[in-house]
């Protein structure tokens, strides 16, 4: 391959904040982006590690913005990555897979309030630096639900559903993207959505993911380290022409 192309996916010298850094996405997508040159900063609430940075709180994001430009001056690309997305296999989160009209409206306000206005309040926090800079990329994760319903059929248990407020929240960032993309492409600056499908995590039942996988055209789920080169063509040089879309990776789910 001819090395000016394979230069367009270079990310030497890009200051990266990644929101939701420590999950088992983040983690994989942190370690590709510095890999091909980035500087990243990982942005999440992790318990284990002490609170970090909490996207829902628009002064700390605001700080945290302020100190990654006290030392390194520039901030070239945003990848709205977290979420709230309670696992399939953890007793706790029953709570979350219940009919409609027994979903508590708190937990629909908590979910949507990370989901989709904590990715408002970081967009909002490095706008103004990326205009100042005429340029910058923005990269919001949404769901292989903002293209279609959940197929509440791979739980194989009677009254078992996705969260209503995952799926709407999901959705609503394709519609942000797009809105933010009308207003800052003239800026140079470039917003694109990516709709991932199901990622195959050694803890979900052998069953289940099995299930999932019957649901798409690849009859698998993906591996964990699937989307990292996706993740690296919305960031780098490689997507220049690219903003207002919704790059969706799920299998072929979608297209049936």
């Amino acid at each position: 391959m001819r090395k000016e192309v394979t230069d367009k996916f270079s990310l030497d010298g890009k200051v990266v904040i990644l929101t939701g850094g420590d999950g088992l996405l983040g983690q994989e997508y942190s370690k590709n982006l510095s890999l091909a040159g980035a500087m990243v900063f990982k942005w999440d609430i992790n318990p284990k590690l002490g609170k970090k940075i909490d996207i829902t709180d628009e002064k700390e994001v605001k700080l945290a913005v302020a100190n990654i430009m006290s030392w390194c001056g520039h901030i070239d690309i945003l990848i709205n990555n977290a979420a709230m997305n309670p696992a399939v296999e953890n007793e706790e989160s029953k709570k979350y897979f219940v009919p409609i009209e027994d979903y508590p409206v708190e937990l629909w306000r908590k979910e949507l309030e990370i989901n989709l206005t904590g990715m408002f309040i970081c967009t909002k926090a490095v706008v103004p630096i990326m205009k100042k800079q005429g340029k910058g990329v923005i990269v919001n994760i949404a769901s292989e639900v903002s293209n279609i319903a959940h197929d509440h059929r791979i739980y194989n248990e009677t009254g078992r559903y996705k969260s209503p407020a995952y799926v709407a929240s999901k959705t609503a960032v394709v519609g942000l993207t797009r809105a933010c993309a009308a207003q800052l492409g003239e800026f140079g600056i470039r917003v694109n959505a990516f709709s991932p499908g199901g990622v195959r995590n050694p803890k979900v039942p052998a069953d289940f993911a099995e299930r999932f996988g019957k649901s798409n055209m690849l009859g698998r789920m993906a591996e964990v380290d699937e989307y990292c080169a996706t993740i690296l063509y919305l960031c780098s040089d490689a997507s220049s022409f690219m903003t207002g879309a919704n790059l969706t990776a799920d299998g072929g789910k979608s297209s049936w």
